[in-house]
């Protein structure tokens, strides 16, 4: 099994190296990961610019663009073959419900999905990222139960894991994408040359964070997993916007 490892906290990461160990002994790792953090970038492609990529001590390649860009660039230009799998992350920091939207770790996953490759995102829901091993070992199973029973087709898994130990993980639980409450404000502050400067406010509070929702699994001490597709036709608004425009 080949499988291509990137991320969007850069491929100096703690996450990525925990990822690439833990998955070693299972399949061929490559990893292409941006020379920075690049969180927050989504799905956007470099298109005003060439990359150049580069190979660190370690192994790991880095690309001067996006987690897209790292993805894209492997699978359509540096490898010779198809990977079997896309592995994005371990990210620090969850990606639940609306945070996928702008999640350059999903982002990175998304592309080997849109290039039919199974691909999965994983994030470790707390800043402290003292159990990345968790994390990795989840998508280990994951990984061990598609050597046994492969996917049919190409899947998108957005993956959540709490930062607790091992032991202390009370399972996994198949789950769809809460909501958040509304982004809290920008920050406005003065930079010392006086120019009026902004920061993003921080992501709302869950707002649908039910059973069966990736919140409340991660709350409840369980890693979720949400398919996730990528076709965004509102389809039952197809017939209300054809007839308003034939009025």
């Amino acid at each position: 099994m080949r499988i291509l490892l990137s991320n969007d906290d850069g491929y100096f990461a703690p996450g990525i190296e925990a990822l690439a160990k833990t998955l070693s002994d299972l399949a061929d790792i490559t990893v292409v990961a941006p020379e920075r953090d690049r969180s927050g970038a989504s799905n956007s492609l470099t298109l005003d610019r060439p990359l150049m990529l580069r190979r660190a001590a370690n192994g790991f390649y880095f690309v001067n663009g996006t987690p897209t860009d790292c993805v894209h660039l492997a699978v359509t230009g540096m490898l010779d073959y198809l990977p079997d799998m896309v592995i994005s992350g371990i990210n620090l920091g969850a990606n639940m419900g609306d945070d996928t939207i702008y999640s350059g770790t999903v982002a990175a996953a998304t592309e080997g999905y849109l290039l039919g490759v199974p691909s999965i995102a994983v994030s470790l829901t707390s800043h402290k990222a003292a159990h990345f091993e968790t994390a990795a070992m989840v998508v280990r199973n994951l990984v061990e139960r598609c050597l046994s029973d492969a996917f049919k087709e190409p899947v998108l898994l957005n993956v959540n894991v709490p930062d607790v130990a091992l032991a202390l993980l009370k399972g996994v639980k198949v789950t769809r994408l809460g909501k958040r409450h509304k982004a809290e404000g920008v920050i406005r502050q003065v930079n010392p040359r006086g120019d009026t400067v902004y920061w993003i406010g921080a992501a709302g509070l869950a707002q649908d964070a039910g059973e069966g929702t990736d919140f409340h699994a991660v709350e409840s001490g369980y890693a979720s997993i949400t398919p996730l597709q990528i076709d965004l036709t509102h389809g039952t608004q197809i017939g209300v916007v054809r007839s308003w425009l034939e009025t």
